[in-house]
């Protein structure tokens, strides 16, 4: 018999966690596993990529309490008033006085639950995997009846903002508790000691193979023969992309032929616009939006940097490596596990910006000496 499989993340977007997720879901044999992947928004470039054996369902409800969610209790009273949602203003208050009276979010959490679909299905497994994530971990730990229940934590959760009374409420019920490093694993037991024989390292999973074919294809289109710096990440003040306009700022001052490129999207596109505007960079900072296949751009530049703020592991650092080029990261969680056995990566103090920059800079100029040294090199051979 199959075991049923329950994976809960909130959309299939063009991210790590979703990407890991996607991975993970294609290692699953659909011989011996029933999977069933609930989101709580069903969007995204990936969902494309879900192997077809896998059941795709969306939380019928959530678009009603995501607001909700993402307000405040002032905002929400208001939109109930005006919407004469008098029996749900009742509930909702009443949750977020005993939310205030006992610090605990579980009552919130209680109210959005009710809001939604409930699970009648009965699963062997389920997985929270996009974690932390309040919403989901309540969901799958209180109104989802299965043997077996993980929760994934792919955040620093020394940066991010998640509710700590669900941790100390919720987590406790699940089965293991998997971080994606083992930095990671250790800033969980840190804060959250009661739950150190519960956490486990579960890395990110990634196929070389199937990233070295996909990476085969034509990246860049134009014939630049300077220097290509690649970032890809989501483009949003944790993944760090404005650190980079003052690094091509002083390389174009030093008349070094660089481009630096930027796979993604993100709430951050008109403010990184103004900025590359502002430097006068609209030739060598080049926003390529979202691809569902970055790998030839990897394969193709010359240096990668992931100038990240705050990460939980950072999956492109891994599908960089496959090619085996210079790589450049801010000291995030995990990049120490991932770099510092790598020969040719380099990581640099995330807090320190004349240090970013002078480490990409030097770099770049490295980089750009080997590859005139190179060229005429081919030109004498000739």
């Amino acid at each position: 018999m199959k075991k049923k499989m329950l994976f809960m993340a909130i959309n299939m977007n063009l991210g790590g966690t979703e990407k890991s997720l996607l991975n993970l879901l294609h290692g699953l044999n659909k011989e011996e596993h029933d999977i069933t992947l609930l989101l709580l928004e069903k969007s995204g470039l990936l969902l494309s990529e879900v192997p077809h054996h896998v059941k795709i369902e969306s939380l019928e409800g959530y678009k009603t309490i995501k607001p909700y969610i993402q307000q405040g209790i002032k905002s929400n009273v208001k939109v109930l008033i005006k919407s004469n949602k008098f029996k749900d203003l009742l509930h909702y208050t009443a949750a977020s006085i005993a939310t205030k009276i006992t610090g605990n979010d579980k009552f919130k959490m209680k109210f959005y639950a009710e809001q939604v679909s409930q699970c009648q299905e009965v699963y062997d497994v389920a997985v929270a995997y996009a974690g932390p994530m309040d919403f989901i971990s309540f969901y799958i730990a209180e109104k989802v009846d299965a043997k077996t229940k993980y929760q994934w934590i792919h955040f620093d959760v020394d940066k991010i903002g998640f509710s700590t009374s669900i941790v100390e409420t919720i987590y406790p019920s699940f089965t293991k508790i998997y971080t994606v490093s083992k930095e990671g694993k250790a800033k969980m037991t840190s804060r959250f000691p009661f739950l150190e024989k519960k956490l486990d390292v579960s890395e990110n999973r990634l196929s070389p193979e199937l990233i070295k074919h996909l990476g085969e294809e034509t990246g860049f289109l134009t014939d630049f023969k300077g220097i290509r710096i690649l970032t890809v990440g989501r483009l949003s003040n944790e993944k760090g992309q404005d650190r980079a306009f003052p690094v091509l700022n002083r390389l174009v001052s030093r008349n070094i032929p660089v481009k630096w490129y930027f796979i993604g999207e993100g709430p951050e596109r008109k403010t990184y616009e103004a900025q590359i505007k502002k430097y006068g960079l609209e030739n060598q900072a080049i926003l390529l939006g979202a691809k569902l296949n970055p790998y030839p751009f990897m394969r193709e530049c010359d240096l990668y940097v992931q100038p990240s703020k705050h990460e939980g592991f950072c999956i492109t650092l891994s599908e960089a490596k496959v090619f085996n080029v210079p790589i450049i990261a801010t000291d995030f969680t995990g990049a120490k596990e991932q770099l510092n056995p790598y020969g040719q990566g380099q990581i640099v103090s995330n807090t320190d910006t004349e240090e970013f920059i002078d480490t990409v800079c030097e770099r770049v100029e490295a980089l750009w000496k080997e590859k005139n040294v190179t060229t005429e090199l081919k030109q004498e051979a000739t």
